[in-house]
């Protein structure tokens, strides 16, 4: 069994719980009459700041799950077996998780600096995982 697999599956829950919340959010103030359905502009912030926060991580996730799961999948395909790709893709999901949870934190200069790092090591990751899967196919 792949066990970059369930990173990735891991990768899409977080992603999917993040949306929930949003949802959640957004469909109580609708209930509640104190928004309408199209008072949720994109790229404007609206609602509380952990709110948006929790948006934006969603949105986060949302631009690096496509990265992640053509690696991860591409990988799976190819047929080949490599402990290093499936440990990065252990590391992608845990410094998802410190970007996320640094981005719902704060925007301090201290909670910006985790979540680029969290960020920056996801990259990082794709980037040896890219290599891994280059290497592998030739």
């Amino acid at each position: 069994m792949f066990s970059s697999l369930f990173p990735l599956i891991a990768f899409t829950a977080w992603t999917i719980l993040l949306v929930l919340i949003v949802v959640s959010f957004r469909t109580v103030q609708v209930l509640a009459g104190t928004k309408k359905s199209n008072e949720f502009p994109a790229w404007i912030q609206h609602g509380s700041d952990l709110y948006w926060r929790i948006h934006r991580a969603h949105l986060n996730c949302v631009e690096g799950l496509p990265v992640f799961g053509v690696l991860v999948l591409t990988f799976i395909v190819s047929g080949y077996q490599n402990d290093t790709f499936d440990l990065l893709a252990w590391i992608v999901i845990g410094a998802r998780i410190l970007q996320t949870g640094a981005h719902l934190s704060g925007g301090g200069v201290w909670n910006v600096n985790v979540r680029f790092t969290g960020f920056i090591i996801q990259y990082l990751c794709f980037t040896a995982m890219l290599v891994i899967l280059v290497r592998s196919i030739l």
